[in-house]
């Protein structure tokens, strides 16, 4: 399941939306409050239980831990073998999840639901395996103790002493279908674990678990449990539609300080027992760009903790953290900020107010909850001061020296002018303020302003050329020189610095506006994937990979690199393979993330809902986006899937327009033809009857006329099947042409032999501009066409009438004219007369309705052969009806 924890309340939504997601497996959890509950063995029992119903039951890794009984019960129980993994020097064995899909058993085992895997494996932890299981429609159960659920480490680390490493998101655990505590007394515990009878006094053992300890971890199991129903309990509520909101917004404050994860879970549990909405803040500041590489790398795992617990992670950007923080909390209506405490020493008189005192004194009406943090607050901030130090540019100090040498010169000019000290202060306070904003560093500035005052006192006081000074009041300037100079070169700082995020925001904002009206405009998948990528790139500067799919599989990938950038491959077969992972799983993998993460991309999913409609791959370079890009990309990626979607919806609708037009077309000719089919049939079942009956009464010439209709009707008829059958295969692009060469006239003579009867009683001439004509065509159709055109002529001109075939060779093409000297076509006509059904004012030739197929057909026939066919006046009276076809050479061969 693709879940994006977002708080309680999303957590209570997804979660209603899980639970009503077909084919996908349930997951029951056996849960301990300490080692030697019982859990395998009550899981083994259930396994067991659930085999004699008729379930497909299989081992996929159990931990024995050395237990007969344990072991005794694995008998009967099909077994997964491990994968071996190699790890350094080292080789283990893991989960074979590859082996588990393969078999795809009813239920499967799984000891352990907090294990982290070693090696390459496909997940970092099992608890991800699990979830690929379920997501395959497999069920499983897994076992686990209370004090591996995430938001209970640092409980359970002050009851044991023990920080365990190996933990579960809460959110995997709330979402389980099923969880059992497996419960046994504390006292019975401590006597299976020691193998004799404790004694309920005995609480000053020197076992690792002692009574006290077991008793309270007893006791938060118990708790932990109660408030998984209690959010079962929401959830039905949610089922039910009835009215839930919250007004508790809890707001933790994010660091790079190792602590900060306690804080981190201290207010997840909060949220969870107010059943509120969980925000974690990350106020990113000057110093935020000095950060040592191993404190990026702990504020990237917090970032990481507080996204599993369920926050919605927010950045904001300022020099002044708690400012931030406060306006943050008053925009987004939080209720009660959660932050830590440093250890710190005995505060002195000069010592600056502490975060949580300035927070207190700007926010009086917010709750807020200071949790103890013993990280070594002072010596982080020593190392930031002492990063900054040393990488203080070279261009920064020469441009710093080259503005305090132009402000001299001119201080000097105003002093041999007679300007006062005051206006030459001012220009030293104006040199301050430009040096503040030409360099990068902020210690420019702060270094500026003292050199000022020692630059003034040396070339502007009495004794010159000294730092000496022959008046006292010199010392109240000097003063109020440095704090004036520090302050405007601090100011024009910050306003650099809050021009500088505001643009790079706006540019970010302004990426995705131009991303939402680009894809708008496209109506191609390619042209999509491509504006989306180009947009990607300007945001990220990162290579980018991406991979449509055509619903099951991934199609070829095309890569977008940006300017400059290093040509690594970017297509592998391994590269391919997380790709698919996460089209098939609809989950971020790859590099910065828990699953594949050797990958050199970050590959995300362009989904709508469940849909996935292909796969971008983020060259990350080994470190993960801001919480500010992630959501923009996020953003990004679903109007790339929204156009996609509207793309394929179009297409759909297209095609659905095409039937609508088809199943009309057939409509229409079945009401077309219906009564024109009934009309000659009747005919023909008439005058055949008669025969039968009067045939002995009746004349020779009255038998003569009587066959003569039958004939008539019947080929009628078969010119009537004829052009419904080929309209059939020209209209529903399933002709093949059988080209051959064929002598122009050879294929007159064929057609005219099976024109209307009528034909005798007209003056058919049929001439050539040379003795040998030869086209390229198909003889069946292109005989069928010329039946049609001199059928129509003699539909349509009275008896006696004059039909001219002409043909002749023009360029590459064979002109076939067919003229008649009748009463002509009427101009309004002319446009119309090649469409299906059209039959001009309806008239009716020879007792019989034009059905309006003849020329319809003649135009298809002769645009599948490349040529075309026109209608025009013959003079001085009359229709010419012309099409060409392609010529044909016949190469000799001696």
């Amino acid at each position: 399941m693709a879940v994006k924890e977002q708080g309680p309340d999303r957590l209570l939504q997804e979660f209603h939306d899980d639970i009503h997601r077909k084919n996908q497996g349930k997951v029951k959890i056996f849960l301990g409050y300490a080692e030697g509950t019982g859990k395998t063995y009550a899981m083994l029992q259930a396994a067991h239980q659930a085999k004699e119903h008729g379930v497909d039951v299989v081992a996929g890794y159990i931990e024995a831990h050395n237990s007969s009984q344990t072991e005794a019960l694995l008998e009967g129980l099909e077994k997964i073998k491990p994968k071996q993994v190699s790890f350094g020097d080292k080789i283990g064995f893991e989960f074979d999840i590859d082996a588990a899909l393969k078999r795809k058993p009813g239920l499967i085992l799984l000891d352990e639901y907090a294990h982290t895997n070693i090696g390459n494996s496909r997940h970092f932890k099992r608890y991800q395996d699990v979830q690929e299981l379920l997501n395959a429609g497999i069920n499983v159960y897994t076992t686990v103790n209370i004090q591996h659920i995430e938001s209970l480490n640092d409980v359970v680390a002050a009851i044991t002493g023990v920080l365990v490493k190996e933990r579960i998101p809460d959110s995997v655990f709330d979402k389980a279908d099923q969880v059992e505590l497996v419960d046994i007394e504390p006292i019975e515990l401590l006597e299976r674990m020691s193998g004799k009878t404790v004694s309920s006094d005995n609480r000053n053992n020197n076992e690792f678990f002692t009574l006290e300890k077991l008793t309270a971890l007893r006791e938060i199991a118990l708790q932990r449990c109660a408030d998984r129903v209690n959010l079962l309990t929401e959830n039905a509520r949610l089922q039910s539609k009835s009215d839930y909101h919250t007004d508790e917004h809890i707001l933790v404050c994010l660091s790079a300080s190792p602590s900060n994860a306690k804080i981190i879970r201290t207010a997840a549990r909060m949220a969870q027992a107010f059943h509120g909405t969980f925000t974690a803040l990350f106020v990113e500041t000057p110093d935020t760009n000095f950060m040592a590489e191993q404190d990026k790398v702990q504020l990237q795992k917090n970032i990481r903790l507080a996204q599993q617990l369920g926050a919605s992670v927010e950045t904001s950007h300022g020099d002044e953290v708690p400012a931030q923080i406060i306006e943050f909390a008053r925009l987004s209506g939080v209720s009660q900020i959660v932050i830590g405490r440093s250890t710190v020493g005995k505060k002195r008189f000069f010592d600056k107010p502490t975060l949580t005192e300035k927070l207190i004194k700007s926010a009086p009406n917010l709750e807020i909850h200071v949790i103890p943090d013993t990280s070594t607050g002072d010596s982080y901030q020593e190392k930031k001061r002492r990063i900054k130090l040393d990488m203080m540019p070279i261009s920064d100090i020469i441009k710093s020296i080259a503005v305090l040498i132009i402000s001299t010169i001119i201080g000097l000019g105003f002093a041999t002018l007679g300007v006062t000290e005051t206006n030459i202060v001012a220009v030293y306070i104006l040199g301050v303020l430009v040096i503040s904003v030409i360099t990068t560093n902020r210690l420019c500035g702060f270094l500026a302003s003292a050199v000022c005052v020692l630059v003034f006192n040396f070339y502007f006081t009495t004794p010159r050329l000294t730092f000496m000074f022959d008046d006292s009041n010199y010392i109240v300037t000097f003063l109020i020189m440095f704090i004036v100079s520090l302050l405007a070169g601090t100011l024009a700082a910050r306003l650099k610095r809050s021009a500088k995020q505001a643009a790079l925001a706006a540019y970010r904002t302004k990426i995705l506006f131009e991303t939402n009206q680009l894809l708008q405009k496209e109506n191609d998948e390619e042209a999509v994937v491509h504006a989306m990528a180009e947009q990607l790139m300007k945001l990220l500067k990162k290579d980018l990979v991406v991979y449509l799919s055509d619903g099951n599989t991934l199609k070829e990938p095309t890569v977008f690199r940006v300017d400059g950038s290093k040509k690594n491959d970017l297509i592998t077969e391994d590269e391919k393979a997380v790709a698919i992972w996460a089209m098939e799983n609809n989950k971020h993998a790859g590099a910065t993330t828990d699953t594949l993460s050797n990958a050199k991309c970050l590959y995300l999913a362009i989904r709508v809902n469940h849909h996935v409609y292909g796969v971008v791959g983020i060259a990350m370079g080994g470190y993960p986006l801001d919480a500010f890009e992630n959501s923009v990309l996020l953003s990004i990626l679903a109007e790339c899937a929204l156009a996609l979607e509207n793309i394929k919806n179009a297409r759909e609708k297209e095609e659905a327009a095409v039937l609508a037009k088809n199943e009309q077309l057939r409509a229409n000719l079945l009401r077309a033809i219906s009564h024109d089919l009934r009309t000659p049939l009747t005919s023909i079942s008439g005058s055949a009857g008669n025969l039968m009956a009067n045939y002995a009464k009746m004349d020779d010439e009255m038998r003569r006329q009587t066959f003569a209709d039958i004939y008539d009707d019947s080929m009628w008829l078969i010119n009537l099947v004829e052009n419904l059958l080929a309209v059939t295969r020209i209209e529903g692009g399933k002709v093949n042409l059988n080209q051959t060469i064929e002598l122009m006239d050879e294929v007159i003579a064929e057609a005219l032999k099976h024109i209307n009867r009528k034909g005798k009683e007209y003056s058919i001439k049929v001439d050539s501009s040379e003795e040998l004509i030869l086209a390229k065509i198909d003889v069946k159709l292109v005989v069928q066409v010329i039946i049609n055109l001199v059928d129509n002529a003699i539909k349509y001109t009275p008896s006696g009438s004059m039909i001219h075939i002409h043909t002749k060779k023009q360029g590459k093409w064979v002109v076939v004219s067919i003229s008649d000297n009748g009463p002509g076509i009427p101009d309004e006509q002319k446009t119309k007369i090649f469409d299906m059904f059209y039959s001009g004012a309806n008239k009716v030739a020879d007792s019989r309705r034009s059905l309006g197929l003849g020329l319809s057909l003649c135009k298809s026939i002769v645009t599948a052969h490349g040529g075309m066919i026109s209608v025009s006046d013959n003079q001085p009276k009359g229709t010419i009806f012309t099409f060409t076809l392609p010529i044909g050479e016949v190469k000799l061969y001696e």
